[in-house]
């Protein structure tokens, strides 16, 4: 099968000849923007076996708002208006994208990743900010991220219908159990979480969800059970969750997974012989002959050996 159709049948859980794989890191600095960004991209995509290409919002985590920026009091998110779908801060991911896309030298399924407005909201403003202030009017913080969200939405639907993404791989954050109760997350958060990801659906239905592991802490996967993704993606490790677990958790869907990300699983420290073992262990404890794709928890390592991933492909293709 050729990479883009396997990973689309594998997402619709149709017959396929071995797994999916998918893996991504952050580029360095000097390789965040601009053509320099275009190129690592390439250079890694045309040169690994993977099926999966996702392209990295890297330089474009801060929310360019100058209201989230600025704000003083809680009071002052009563000015946020939407940047606008025009803006740079999404026009130069699409031109990314597109760029992206037209070196690649194989059909891959092609994905972007876009964050939820809960942490866009944190990346532009300081996590320490905008917890005060949702703290002291969790309404008012709802009501601007309903606004951020209709700027990511906007780039979900350009990144698709302009740039030619199969999807978006949607990042949520901030269900840490020791950071809200499960009723203020759903109340507050929730609503623009969905409203993006909505969205997405509407403009293609290959989406994957992102349940980020990012501080380390154990999440309360509740928080997402129900969101409308074709794949879903968690911190296995972290979350003490695995593929057949969080396949029933997620409602049958398709899952993304099975590595651990930090430098001292497997995929980062083992030898040829374990890593390769472990990919065989991880397909024979799946207990479907689809709807199953290799990744990771999250993203690896910038200074892992590419090598390592070419094992793991390779002990599928055995």
């Amino acid at each position: 099968m050729e990479k883009r159709e396997r990973v689309l049948a594998c997402m619709n859980q149709l017959p396929i000849d071995r797994p999916p794989v998918g893996f991504w890191f952050h580029f360095p600095e000097g390789k965040k923007l601009g053509q320099e960004n275009v190129q690592a991209h390439l250079d890694y995509y045309n040169h690994a076996s993977v099926d999966i290409v996702k392209v990295m919002c890297d330089g474009y985590f801060d929310y360019p708002n100058e209201v989230a920026r600025e704000a003083k009091v809680v009071s002052d998110w009563r000015h946020l208006k939407p940047l606008g779908k025009n803006h740079p801060f999404i026009r130069e991911q699409v031109e990314r994208v597109k760029a992206i896309k037209d070196g690649l030298k194989e059909q891959h399924a092609l994905l972007y990743n876009v964050f939820a407005p809960f942490s866009s909201i944190r990346f532009g403003a300081g996590e320490e900010k905008v917890m005060a202030h949702f703290k002291e009017d969790p309404d008012l913080i709802s009501t601007a991220l309903g606004i951020i969200a209709e700027d990511n939405a906007a780039l979900c639907e350009a990144l698709m219908n302009e740039a030619g993404t199969d999807g978006v791989y949607y990042c949520v954050q901030g269900g840490e159990k020791n950071r809200m109760t499960y009723a203020d997350y759903r109340t507050y958060i929730t609503p623009s979480d969905k409203f993006v990801l909505t969205h997405a659906n509407k403009c293609s239905p290959y989406n994957i969800l992102h349940c980020c592991g990012w501080a380390g802490d154990a999440n309360r996967l509740e928080d997402w059970q129900d969101y409308p993704a074709k794949v879903i993606n968690w911190a296995a490790f972290i979350e003490k969750m695995d593929m057949v677990e969080g396949r029933k958790f997620f409602g049958n869907k398709t899952v993304l997974g099975g590595f651990d990300n930090r430098p001292g699983g497997v995929l980062y420290s083992g030898t040829k012989e374990e890593v390769q073992a472990f990919t065989k262990q991880l397909v024979a404890s799946y207990d479907q002959d689809t709807g199953y794709m290799i990744g990771a928890d999250c993203t690896l390592p910038g200074d892992i050996d590419l090598q390592r991933i070419e094992w793991v492909v390779e002990a599928l293709e055995k």
